[in-house]
C-alpha cells in the first residue's frame, strides 16, 4: 500500500492501470494536498497470483475496509484499474461515497471495440491462450529489465492525439518509465492476472453497481475508446455524469481529470453531514 497527498485528510482510493504501479498516484500528491485528501493506493500486482477471480475482489475490498476504519470512501479508477475498481467496489455496497473512471476500459464482449483498441493483439492473445500471453508478459519484463526505454517506445509506438506529445516528454518519460520498470520487473504475474481477468465477459456485473459513478473520458483515446465510456454510461446503475476532454487520449485525460476530481473530492469533504 502507498499513501499521497494530506497526511491525515479524507480517505481516497486509487486503482492504477494495468500495466502500472502504485507510484502512478504520484501525478495526484500535489493536487490531493491542496484539496486535503489522503489517497492510498493497493499494490494489488503484488498479491498472490494464485488468488483470482472473486476472492481476489474480495481481499482487496476487505483491505480497504480495513483502512477505512468502516468508514464509506471515494475511489477512483484508471483504465483496467476502472475495471478492478468495480469489481472490487460489489463487495463494498456501503462503502463507497462516489466512485470515478478515467480512462475506463469497458467489457469486450459489450460491443466492437477491439478493432479499434491499439492493444487489441494483446487482449486477443490473453483472451484466446492465457499461458502465451503470461510468455510475452515475462519478454516484456527482460525488456523492462535491459532496455527500458526500448519497453518505453513500444507501449507508446501507438500514442494518439495529445498522448503523442505526453511521450515525447522527458518529464513524463522519466516518470513512466520506472512504474513500467516495477510492474514487469516486480509484478509481471499479477499485472497478467488482471489482464485475463479483464478480457473475460464481466458485463453483467455492471448491473448491480448503484455506486453514483463519473466517467472521465478523452475522445481522442485509442487504448479505451470513447465507445467503451458510452457504454459504461448506459450500463452502470450509480452512473450520474460523463466528462469528454476534446484531443484527449489515455494518459492525457487522466492528467487533465486529476485536478477536477481532486477539486470535487475537496469540495465534498467541506459539505455538512446529512
Amino acid at each position: 500500500m502507498t499513501n499521497f497527498g494530506a497526511t491525515h485528510g479524507k480517505l481516497v482510493v486509487y486503482f492504477h492501470g494495468a500495466p502500472g504501479a502504485p507510484e502512478e498516484f504520484q501525478i495526484f500528491d500535489q493536487e490531493a494536498q491542496k484539496h486535503g485528501l489522503t489517497v492510498f493506493c493497493l499494490d494489488r500486482f503484488a498479491v498472490n497470483p494464485a488468488v483470482t477471480g472473486e476472492a481476489y475482489y474480495q481481499l482487496l475490498a476487505k483491505e480497504i475496509a480495513r483502512q477505512a476504519a468502516g468508514q464509506p470512501v471515494d475511489v477512483i479508477g484508471f483504465s483496467i484499474g476502472a475495471f478492478i475498481a468495480l469489481q472490487t467496489c460489489r463487495y463494498l455496497p456501503h462503502g463507497v461515497k462516489s466512485l470515478h473512471l478515467v480512462s475506463a476500459a469497458a467489457p469486450l464482449e459489450a460491443g466492437a471495440f477491439l478493432p479499434t483498441m491499439a492493444g487489441q493483439q494483446v487482449f486477443r492473445l490473453a483472451k484466446a491462450a492465457p499461458a502465451l500471453f503470461l510468455l510475452l508478459s515475462y519478454w516484456q519484463s527482460l525488456l523492462a529489465w535491459l532496455a527500458p526505454q526500448a519497453l518505453f517506445r513500444l507501449l507508446f509506438a501507438s500514442a494518439a492525439g495529445a498522448d503523442q506529445a505526453l511521450a515525447a516528454d522527458p518529464e513524463f518519460q522519466a516518470g513512466i518509465t520506472p512504474i513500467l520498470r516495477a510492474c514487469f520487473r516486480q509484478r509481471v504475474r499479477g499485472y497478467a492476472r488482471d489482464v485475463v481477468a479483464y478480457v473475460q465477459p464481466w458485463s453483467a456485473t455492471l448491473a448491480d453497481m448503484a455506486v453514483p459513478t463519473q466517467l472521465w473520458h478523452g475522445d481522442a483515446d485509442n487504448w479505451s475508446p470513447p465507445q467503451m465510456a458510452q457504454y459504461l454510461a448506459s450500463a452502470i446503475a450509480g452512473h450520474t455524469s460523463s466528462q469528454s476532454f476534446s484531443g484527449l487520449s489515455h494518459y492525457s485525460c487522466l492528467y487533465r481529470a486529476v485536478p477536477e476530481i481532486c477539486r470535487l473530492l475537496g469540495r465534498a469533504s467541506l459539505l455538512p453531514s446529512a
